[in-house]
Parts: C-alpha cells; sequence; structure tokens
C-alpha cells in the first residue's frame, strides 16, 4: 500500500508545456552563430537531447571535440528566452488540473531549464500554483541524476514514497527510479507507476 501523497513534482518541457519548437529555436541560433550545420529534425537522439538535457550537456553534444566551448556557453547565456515564449505551448487542461490541485498537495517544477523557469511560469501565469521550482542552475548534478528531487523532498519534508514525479523523459524517469520517487509517465511508454494521456487523469491517482 503506497503512503499518501503530499507533493506532485512536475517536469516542464513535454509535461508542462510543448517547448519542442522554441527549444529547437534556441539551438538552432547557437548553431548558426557559430558557423555548423542546421539542426537535422530528423535526428531522433539529437531531438530527445535537446528536449531532456540540461543546456550544458546539450551543448557539449552539439559541440562535442570543439574548443570554443566558453565561447558557445556565453553565447548561449546571451539569447533572450522570452522571445521565444510565443513558441511554446501550454499543455491542455494543466491549468484545470493544478487549480484542483493546490491545497490538496504541494505542488514543484523539476527541470533541466536553468535560468528561464521563473519567467516562463510567470510569463504563463503558473507561478502562484508551485511553491518550490528546482532548476538546473540550483544543484550540481541536473537530471537524471536524483539531486534535483532530493532537494525538492527535503524542502517540503517529505519521504521519497510520498510525491509522485511527471515526467515524458527516460531522463525524468531515472531520476524518480534513483530518488525512489514513484514515477508516473506523461505520455511516454517508459516504466511507471502509471500512463497518463491527460493532465486530468493524474486526480484519479490521488
Amino acid at each position: 500500500m503506497r503512503k499518501e501523497t503530499k507533493a506532485v513534482i512536475y517536469d516542464c518541457d513535454g509535461v508542462l508545456f510543448d517547448s519542442f519548437e522554441a527549444n529547437y529555436a534556441f539551438y538552432g541560433q547557437v548553431v548558426e552563430h557559430f558557423g555548423k550545420a542546421p539542426l537535422d529534425r530528423g535526428d531522433a537522439e539529437l531531438m530527445r537531447i535537446l528536449h531532456t538535457y540540461c543546456n550544458k550537456d546539450v551543448l557539449s553534444h552539439i559541440f562535442a571535440g570543439e574548443k570554443r566551448m566558453d565561447e558557445v556557453r556565453a553565447f548561449s547565456a546571451s539569447i533572450d528566452y522570452r522571445k521565444l515564449f510565443p513558441l511554446m505551448v501550454m499543455e491542455e487542461g494543466l491549468r484545470e488540473t493544478l487549480e484542483a490541485l493546490k491545497g490538496r498537495v504541494e505542488l514543484a517544477v523539476c527541470t533541466n531549464r536553468a535560468s528561464s523557469m521563473d519567467m516562463l511560469l510567470e510569463t504563463f501565469g503558473l507561478a502562484p500554483y508551485f511553491s518550490c521550482v528546482m532548476t538546473a542552475a540550483q544543484v550540481q548534478n541536473p537530471k537524471p541524476h536524483p539531486e534535483p528531487l532530493w532537494k525538492v523532498l527535503a524542502q517540503f519534508g517529505i519521504a521519497p514514497e510520498e510525491a509522485l514525479f511527471v515526467g515524458d523523459s527516460e531522463v525524468d524517469r531515472q531520476a524518480a527510479d534513483a530518488a525512489g520517487v514513484p514515477f508516473v509517465a506523461y505520455r511516454g511508454g517508459m516504466r511507471a507507476l502509471a500512463r497518463i494521456e491527460k493532465h486530468q487523469e493524474l486526480l484519479l491517482l490521488l
């Protein structure tokens, strides 16, 4: 018998938002600036990395073996991600689900985004729902390492089995498994406690 759920923790990209086009445009600006070939949408592994790993790891993959990584990271940090927010689409049913959960459980975001997360939540009016926002900038080891989830659990003062982590990638599942947090797969075929296609289905698990 599972313990009562006291917190729901969400990944951002692919769960709160369809942010594929925004991420593609962001890294497209970086490769264009440094004269590299455009990113290949048909490269499934590249698209997966671009969408799930932290900025540092994505850039290390795209620019593997290059000596100008300091320049690449500096340029990446100079891009105003807010200009890409119009390319992001909030997932259907998300706000209604957060409204139903608020006050019943703690709500958190655990993401491999770094600097843009707070602005993103403010822009879409979601900031009031989340009492904890854990980004890659706040940890030594981003997902798939469990450190970000450990820090969320510590902030709420709860045990791993008292939370649910909703994610859409193997990176999320690996972090959840390592942290001992039950994992809910959002539109994904990963091994999980449960799989949901719509945000409202989460309410049936609580």
